[in-house]
């Protein structure tokens, strides 16, 4: 492995020279395919940490899928349910693990998705390359690859896929830095282990946390420590769900994780899994179109639907929207900081969320507790920010 490398341009193509070199020994990467951005390399680092916590902490193949240095989503290796391959587009794919886990990725926000970074814990397979291949992807970064997935990946892009392998026993320093104008800010890094040790300080009346809920907080608190702040996540089954990331307003954040979780949950009704798309559609071009779909508050179909359908499909109202969200339960929920008011609460609990982890420690967790009990939601104090800019 090399000590430095020359990259394609920095944050923007005018952003040259740019290039990422050791200070001390050889770099814990080796690029086996194109050429990496700087943005593409941050968003490998920091999806290369972010899973291979979560696979420690749960002892499962995680995944995640990067854009612009926050995860749109972030999962572990449990098996999909019918509907859930239906709506992720795999029902006729052999998945691994591995790829279960990177197919629950990708899928808790397909949109935002499009032109990601991947990310796995392990080894990259035959059958997680084989769903990388039909996705539209930007690299990936794995600690090792198949003979069979290298060979597929080096197809995609015309062989411009960027393919980066990790060395899984490299160990940071417990010092970063990181210049801004031309001056070093230096912190230690953000080394803290989160799993279950976290969630004991419970401070609602509901005390009930399944080892399910626990483990789908994990998910959400490590995910969220990746996450570019203001943060919040919605997880359930062993994925993030919704994630709100870079808003300056904490109900922002609530109120942007919870629509992208209804859309996910959405996208298993009867009416989004029946829609008559016309053959030879990609799978982008049903994803924008089931976007569109659902995008109408009052039922209309948008302009233009005869380019994606067959037929024009059934109209989907607010209120039938509503309904169907009204099912959705058992979603946990973690947030980077304090809630400063029981109006965060109030979203969450539109969305299903029955779990919370957050710091605590605001002026008004009296207000936010009471909100949790109104609602008969769990909640747990875990007395750590984690802020990540």
């Amino acid at each position: 492995m090399a000590k430095e490398f020359e990259l394609k341009y920095g944050c923007n193509p005018n952003q040259k020279p740019a290039r990422v070199f050791m200070k001390q020994g050889e770099l814990p990467i080796e690029v086996l395919s194109g050429k990496p951005g700087y943005i593409n390399l941050l968003d490998a680092m920091n999806g290369w940490q972010l899973v291979r916590e979560l696979s420690l902490a749960t002892g499962l193949p995680a995944a995640a899928s990067f854009k612009h240095v926050s995860p749109a989503g972030a999962a572990v290796g449990l098996p999909l349910s019918d509907v859930l391959k239906k709506i992720y587009f795999v029902e006729d794919m052999k998945l691994s693990p591995m790829a279960a886990a990177y197919v629950r990725a990708r899928g808790a926000d397909r949109m935002s998705s499009y032109g990601d970074w991947a990310a796995l814990s392990g080894i990259c397979d035959e059958e997680t390359a084989a769903i990388l291949s039909k996705e539209v992807s930007d690299g990936i970064i794995a600690r090792g690859y198949t003979d069979r997935a290298l060979e597929i990946l080096k197809k995609k892009k015309k062989g411009s896929y960027i393919i980066i392998e990790m060395d899984p026993s490299y160990e940071p320093g417990d010092l970063e830095d990181k210049d801004v104008f031309g001056i070093t800010f230096r912190q230690r890094r953000n080394d803290l282990i989160i799993d279950e040790g976290l969630l004991s300080n419970i401070v609602t009346r509901a005390r009930s946390l399944p080892d399910s809920a626990k483990r789908d907080l994990i998910v959400a608190l490590i995910t969220l420590k990746y996450t570019q702040s203001n943060s919040v996540c919605y997880a359930k089954d062993g994925q993030a769900i919704g994630v709100g990331a870079g808003q300056q307003s904490r109900i922002h954040c609530t109120r942007l994780a919870g629509d992208k979780a209804d859309i996910w949950y959405l996208r298993q009704h009867r009416k989004v899994i029946e829609l008559p798309f016309k053959k030879g559609l990609t799978r982008y071009e049903k994803d924008n179109a089931i976007d569109r779909y659902l995008s109408e508050d009052h039922g209309d179909i948008f302009d233009g639907w005869e380019l994606y359908f067959t037929e024009k499909p059934e109209p989907f109202s607010r209120e039938e929207k509503r309904v169907w969200l009204d099912t959705l339960e058992g979603v946990a929920l973690g947030s980077d900081a304090f809630f400063p008011f029981g109006d965060n609460i109030d979203r969450a609990c539109r969305s299903g969320v029955r779990y919370i982890a957050q710091p605590g420690g605001g002026v008004r967790d009296d207000n936010v507790i009471e909100k949790c009990d109104k609602y008969g939601i769990t909640m747990a104090f875990t007395g750590v920010r984690l802020f990540h800019h």
